[in-house]
């Protein structure tokens, strides 16, 4: 099973493009910096709301990375356009990552 950080968050829609820009830094930052980082979708919801659906291989990779914050000039970009954090959720998968 892989563990999931599903993260519900709203940018105001003037800054929605610069989110789209920053993603790349963030996921490179992740890849370099974060153990057990697998993957991660980032998906457009209504009203300025956001769903950022991050996979890891443990839940301890999960804390870790959370221990970290936004420690990589990418991570910082991208998480510096959320204007409100609306939830945070861990679960684990059922099916596998990808199917």
């Amino acid at each position: 099973m892989t563990t999931v950080e599903i993260t519900r968050f709203r940018v105001a829609a003037e800054r929605a493009d610069a989110l789209l820009a920053a993603r790349p830094a963030m996921l490179d930052d992740f890849r370099a910096d974060r153990a057990g980082f697998l993957g991660a979708r980032l998906i457009r919801l209504d009203a300025g709301e956001w769903l950022d659906i991050v996979f890891w291989a443990s839940p301890e990779d999960f804390a870790e990375s959370r221990r970290k914050g936004a420690n990589q000039p990418g991570i910082q970009a991208f998480f510096s356009l959320i204007d409100e954090v609306i939830s945070s959720e861990e679960g684990t998968t059922t099916d596998p990552v990808g199917a």
